[in-house]
């Protein structure tokens, strides 16, 4: 559970998705059936770009010890 940041739903976070306004969304972690999803990170915020770096180096660490490409989520999907 978020202390310092919004929670969102993800039926919540889909509304402003298919309306096309997120980006006015404030970051924020999103759950689906009370368990933690993923953290969105609102990039437009932020013009220096410094948001964007900073977790690209966040999501390298997190990939480097588990999850799947599109790639073969997809293929498994589709086989």
């Amino acid at each position: 559970m978020a202390r310092l940041i919004p929670e969102y739903t993800w039926t919540d976070f889909l509304k402003v998705q298919k309306a096309g306004r997120l980006k006015e969304l404030k970051s924020g972690e999103v759950t689906f059936n009370g368990e933690y999803l993923f953290t969105f990170v609102n990039g437009n915020t932020d013009s220096s770009g410094f948001l964007r770096t900073i977790s690209e180096g966040r999501c390298q660490s997190a990939n480097a010890v588990g999850g799947k490409t599109l790639e073969e989520i997809l293929g498994s999907v589709l086989a």
